[in-house]
């Protein structure tokens, strides 16, 4: 995730809404009685099996383009979602990076139910930072990059997996983004350019996978893995698919996931995968992201050599989870 991002809590922003939120869907239902209620049968998301594709990744060691273990991982992620029979294939690009330096994309892309015609995208970015810029100490050195990078992906792997096993109606597209985390550190001391990230979803959105690719939707997982996670609405997703934000957010709340979906606006300065995939793609696309209320920024751990297995917390995986697939299921 971007070093260009910051987070402000706007005039609405309540810190104990939480609560409040929970209430809603009572509400709503109050005022139509006579509007049946639909039942959504979705798959039990397992929490567990995410946390192994999280802790698979990580295994593997620090993911930056054209590093040992980065090709290792790519391979690792294509075959995993082949094994649940989706139509997958690795996107290969050509990229510099801010500091002159010629990479390898590897965008790995898998596709359930190719031949439907209403598709949903759901996308993360796989690979992790080259350095450890927000760390007081080894600021040179890779990190891990289990919360910003691995966990998004391991939850979307445990999707493809339900997906496979349950076979709803719906097309998914899931894409694990390349060379994201590769942007310009802002300590750099020269001008710093935004598109210095996000070098693999500008590269699928200039050349997508398939001619005049298009989804209904599209849903970003950034840093999604931390105990007690917040996620706000944050102004870039509601710039662009506020109407799909907002039904994320209520199923999230009709979950009881309202914890964690909160009620509240922040504003985003800077950039992330959403953004060009709305802009240059033009598929309505939202990002479900860490919000720190401490920090008014993103979680402590965020480009540190902490970012690794012992913050990643099963009860944020298993929310995240349950919200993605009843949102999906709710498309048959």
């Amino acid at each position: 995730m971007k070093t260009k991002i910051l987070f402000i809590a706007s005039l609405f922003f309540i810190i104990g809404c939480g609560d409040d939120i929970k209430k809603k869907p009572k509400k709503t239902v109050e005022a139509k009685p006579a509007t049946p209620t639909v039942k959504i049968e979705t798959p039990a998301f397992d929490a567990d099996s995410a946390y192994l594709y999280i802790k698979e990744q990580v295994d593997f060691g620090p993911r930056y383009p054209n590093n040992e273990a980065h090709g290792k991982c790519a391979i690792y992620l294509e075959k995993k979602l082949a094994s649940f029979g989706l139509e997958t294939t690795t996107q290969i690009g050509k990229a510099k990076t801010f500091n002159n330096k010629d990479i390898t994309i590897k965008n790995i892309i898998g596709s359930y139910n190719p031949e439907a015609t209403t598709r949903v995208l759901l996308f993360a970015h796989w690979d992790s930072r080259p350095f450890a810029d927000q760390d007081s100490k080894d600021m040179t050195k890779p990190i891990l990059g289990a919360n910003d990078g691995a966990t998004g992906v391991g939850i979307l792997i445990e999707v493809a997996r339900q997906l496979a096993i349950t076979k709803p109606s719906v097309g998914v597209d899931i894409i694990f983004f390349d060379a994201e985390d590769y942007g310009q550190p802002s300590s750099t001391m020269v001008q710093g350019s935004s598109d210095s990230w996000c070098l693999g979803s500008q590269y699928w959105a200039k050349n997508p996978h398939k001619k005049n690719y298009t989804a209904k939707y599209g849903i970003l997982l950034d840093m999604v893995g931390s105990k007690d996670a917040f996620f706000t609405k944050e102004s870039l997703s509601m710039k662009y698919a506020p109407q799909i934000m907002n039904m994320v957010w209520a199923n999230a709340q009709q979950l009881g996931h309202g914890n964690h979906f909160v009620n509240a606006n922040t504003y985003f300065v800077g950039t992330d995968d959403h953004q060009y995939i709305n802009e240059i793609a033009g598929i309505p696309s939202i990002d479900i992201i860490h919000y720190d209320r401490n920090t008014q920024n993103f979680h402590p751990s965020w480009h540190t050599h902490n970012d690794n297995m012992d913050i990643i917390d099963k009860n944020t995986i298993k929310a995240v989870g349950e919200v993605l697939l009843f949102t999906i299921y709710k498309e048959n």
